[in-house]
């Protein structure tokens, strides 16, 4: 069946309500339906939160008899298995008469994946697929990572300067970008499920790592603290959001670690001289932390990049010089790439914000 532009353009409506999820669905996706009836829209909604009705359940609720012939766009196919809190998805449509379904993608849970297109051909509706699906991949880029690798999708994220610095050799780093690029950290934070950082930047900086957004939501934080040299009365212990500290076995003071549990600070100990930050997400995943965003130092930086765990890089750049062979690198470490080594961006997007760059793109 030939796709019309007014069928692209329910899509992207559909999809415009499947963003107003972010940062509140996980570990599920975020999707977006609506019913439409005689080319006008009669209902439409939204999957809001992981135990609440799917996108496609609240919009056939709304439009009750009216979904009868009609048509349905979801931005993902819908479910068709019992192993979760809300009823299938399919068995919804089937009920209300709805007679074709366009759906942007696939889902790569392997419960649902093609099943659920299955099932609603198998009651004979007509269901068209792959309609604006790269757009409905990008939306939904921590679901796929989460459900198909159980690791969550990492952003390695700085602000540096023009010259690739992102502090003075004393440390000051407050503030390298404007006020519209911190604002987007912060509305960064509210969408991901953990923030990443290590004891020097919170040594240095004593953060909280909030997002300050109005109806914002915080993520946990994650402190690689090897030594649990932390001072217990820093801010990233106040509690909620929860804290959770990496750091080596059998070293630090276990009075200290007793005294941080009873705070409600969650502990994760590694063996070894350094923790393997792919052991780390795995870790993570098993908590179901879905997405993490690194906001470290030049060496946690560095260490992400070597670990092979980044998957999204997002740069803010200052139109300010720092200078110096002391100051301190975006990306340290010990060792370098050669050119035809170095870490490689693909589907780069450079926008301006305030008096700064914004660079974002994936890790080839």
């Amino acid at each position: 069946m030939k796709v019309t532009d007014k069928d692209i353009s329910f899509m992207k409506r559909a999809l415009s309500l499947a963003a107003k999820g972010r940062g509140t669905t996980s570990p599920n996706p975020m999707v977006g339906a609506l019913v439409v009836k005689n080319g006008k829209i009669i209902s439409e909604d939204y999957h809001k939160k992981a135990g609440e009705p799917h996108a496609e359940a609240l919009a056939i609720l709304s439009a009750a008899e009216r979904a009868k012939d009609a048509t349905l766009y979801v931005t993902l196919e819908p479910c068709c298995h019992k192993d979760k809190r809300t009823p299938p998805c399919t068995n919804a449509i089937i009920n209300s008469g709805i007679k074709k379904v366009f759906i942007a993608m696939k889902d790569p849970n392997p419960k649902v994946s093609g099943k659920g297109v299955e099932e609603l051909k198998k009651h004979g509706i007509e269901v068209i697929f792959g309609i604006l699906e790269d757009s409905a991949k990008r939306l939904n880029e921590v679901y796929i990572k989460y459900i198909t690798k159980r690791t969550p999708f990492v952003i390695l994220k700085t602000a540096m300067t023009l010259d690739g610095k992102i502090a003075t050799p004393e440390g000051q780093s407050k503030w390298i970008t404007g006020e519209a690029a911190r604002k987007i950290v912060h509305q960064m934070r509210s969408s991901v499920d953990a923030v990443l950082t290590a004891v020097g930047t919170v040594k240095a900086d004593n953060p909280e790592l909030t997002a300050r957004i109005k109806g914002g939501r915080n993520p946990k934080r994650i402190v690689i603290d090897p030594n649990l040299e932390t001072p217990l009365d820093f801010k990233i212990f106040d509690l909620p959001p929860e804290t959770i500290v990496v750091t080596k076995k059998g070293q630090g003071s276990r009075d200290k670690a007793r005294e941080l549990i009873g705070k409600g600070v969650k502990i994760i100990e590694y063996e070894g001289e350094r923790v393997d930050l792919k052991w780390l997400m795995k870790k993570l995943g098993e908590m179901e932390i879905t997405s993490v965003m690194i906001e470290g130092g030049s060496s946690l930086n560095a260490y992400a990049l070597q670990d092979g765990i980044v998957d999204k890089a997002v740069f803010f750049i200052a139109p300010k010089i720092i200078g110096g062979k002391d100051s301190i690198p975006a990306v340290g470490g010990k060792t370098f790439r050669k050119l035809e080594e170095a870490v490689m961006i693909k589907d780069m997007k450079v926008k301006r914000v305030g008096q700064d760059l914004m660079i974002e793109g994936y890790i080839e």
